[in-house]
């Protein structure tokens, strides 16, 4: 479909583009998750550049093995069942992320208004409906 609007060619390197800039963007997210995680509730101080290199290594690392054993030809596999794990790991995301942002004893000043919770709640619900 995207093919139609921007040209066959064009196309696949647009989305490898966008796949490896999400990429980027869930490894940003996951050591800044970690950093946050190893320094304020395990009392654990990592370099910043090894945390950086831990953290891209087991997020590559697991993607290179699987190609390699399965080939180049299962990576569209390997896409979907990816998506499909991701797709089963969202409400456990989410719904905490709505509850504890909701939470006064958590979040102190900074909780939540009644129609952010609403409005939390609702897209949550939606999307693990949709799910």
């Amino acid at each position: 479909m995207l093919g139609k609007i921007i040209g066959e060619q064009a196309a696949p390197v647009l989305f490898g583009v966008a796949l490896l800039a999400a990429g980027q963007q869930s490894t940003l997210t996951g050591t800044l998750a970690g950093q946050i995680v190893m320094e304020g509730f395990v009392s654990l101080r990592v370099r910043p550049v090894f945390r950086r290199l831990i953290s891209r290594l087991l997020a590559v690392v697991p993607a290179v093995i699987c190609i390699a054993v399965l080939g180049e030809g299962a990576t569209n596999t390997l896409l979907v069942y990816s998506q499909v794990i991701l797709s089963f790991q969202l409400p456990f995301a989410m719904i905490p992320l709505v509850y504890f942002t909701s939470c006064r004893s958590v979040m102190g000043e900074y909780t939540n208004g009644l129609p952010a919770k609403l409005l939390g709640a609702l897209i949550a619900a939606v999307l693990v409906a949709l799910n």
